[in-house]
């Protein structure tokens, strides 16, 4: 369908909020692109009607013209609010993602558009918490995320804690936070609370779980709890929030409320969304327990290889080749590739690149010593990746390599638990 639609004698154009009349049912909402020949709306529940135009009257309610200030992106990257004095200060670091995007009415997608300010804007709740300041570090949607943004952005969180912040709140897209979460945790000694937080659905959408997500993880941003965290929704209705320690966090649904879960490990603790109480379950870092300091260096040439039946151990000859300087492998069961994957494995211990082995089950522990080839793949010099989540293995090992140049120093680092990331026991 063209950018000008004729219907009816009746012409609207993309973003125009319009009314179409069809088989005796109205639809209403914003005009959005199509590629099918069918007229495509936005409607205020925030799901898309496709309309076939035959036989369909189209009314324009409103011009996008008179529409744009709502649908522009924010300008300012930087925000102060001030509220009651005795309130501690928390500062919001936005990078992006669906907690500060609304619906782009150009491409009829969600898109990363709007900085602390509009977070704050659209859940006055928050200024009851604490007193903020914050900041766009990006504007992006998470998968674009890299390694030298996790150190942009563990650099601002550091300069925040020492201009005095008591918390900090990271806006975050959902796909890909845990990665980022990780990374942080290892990089930052924190003395204050770092909270991950994110939203499934956009804030024009009834069903989004940004104000509830954001207000709760405004709550462990004062909290005692001094370490890095996802606060994301613990179920699908609007209850609690999930405190999960940032080593051991998954998202596991594309789209649900309750995406995220804690693996081989309860959460620390959950946020009563309505009273705002916190309860915890596990032991966590205090606040000022720790002096605050920063490791951020990385080692980006890393990579996550995932094994499959009949997978070519060139895969692995690849990244050796390649001048990769660790590699992640996800193993099946227990820990396992095949066996003519294991002179691949020896080749590249040999020449000192650290390969640690994790499973696909996710839930469980590798132990490569019930079967030969787990034995065999122990021989080759590959470290047991224990109950690590393959992601926080990578990020893990990325880190290490930007600590040391040694190979058994960073053998070392890797075998040992440095941020929660391996429990001594498994749990069921």
């Amino acid at each position: 369908m063209s950018k000008n639609c004729m219907l009816h004698s009746r012409t609207f154009e993309e973003g125009d909020r319009v009314k179409v009349e069809k088989d005796g049912v109205e639809y209403e909402g914003i005009a959005m692109p199509s590629t099918t020949g069918h007229i495509v709306i936005k409607m205020v529940s925030g799901y898309n009607a496709g309309i076939d135009p035959r036989g369909a009257t189209v009314s324009v309610i409103q011009l996008k013209e008179d529409m744009e200030v709502s649908v522009k992106p924010a300008q300012k990257t930087e925000i102060e609010t001030k509220g009651k004095s005795t309130l501690p200060k928390v500062s919001i670091l936005s990078t992006g993602g669906t907690i500060a995007s609304k619906i782009d009415y150009r491409t009829g997608a969600v898109t990363s558009q709007f900085s602390a300010d509009d977070i704050l804007q659209a859940i006055p709740e928050l200024t009851e918490i604490a007193n903020f300041s914050g900041k766009a570090i990006y504007n992006i949607l998470s998968e674009n995320m890299k390694a030298e943004y996790w150190q942009e952005l563990s650099r601002a969180v550091v300069e925040e804690i020492k201009g005095g912040a008591n918390g900090i709140i990271i806006a975050h897209g959902t796909d890909t936070m845990m990665y980022s979460a990780a990374a942080l945790s290892f990089m930052i000694d924190t003395p204050v609370p770092i909270v991950f937080v994110g939203s499934q659905r956009s804030a024009d959408r009834p069903s989004s779980d940004n104000a509830m997500n954001a207000i709760c993880a405004a709550k462990v941003a004062v909290s005692d709890i001094a370490e890095v965290t996802v606060v994301m929704h613990s179920e699908a209705s609007d209850d609690k929030c999930s405190i999960h320690r940032a080593t051991k966090v998954r998202k596991m649904h594309t789209s649900r409320r309750d995406a995220f879960r804690s693996i081989n490990s309860e959460p620390i603790g959950y946020v009563d969304y309505s009273t705002g109480e916190i309860l915890t379950s596990l032991p966590y870092v205090k606040r000022d327990e720790k002096e605050l300091a920063i490791s951020d260096s990385l080692e980006s040439k890393c990579a996550l290889v995932k094994f499959t039946p009949g997978a070519s151990p060139d895969i692995l000859a690849y990244f050796i080749d390649a001048g990769y300087k660790g590699i992640v492998i996800e193993g099946t069961g227990l820990g396992h590739v095949s066996t003519d994957w294991v002179p691949q494995l020896e080749r590249a211990t040999s020449q000192q690149i650290p390969v640690i082995i994790t499973s696909q089950c996710l839930n469980g522990r590798i132990c490569d010593r019930v079967y030969d080839t787990g034995r065999d793949i122990l021989k080759a010099g590959v470290i047991e990746g224990e109950d690590m989540l393959p992601e926080v293995a990578l990020v893990k090992m990325m880190w290490v390599l930007g600590q040391s140049d040694s190979y058994d120093t960073a053998m070392d680092m890797l075998k040992d638990n440095i941020r929660s990331e391996i429990n001594e026991r498994s749990c069921d």
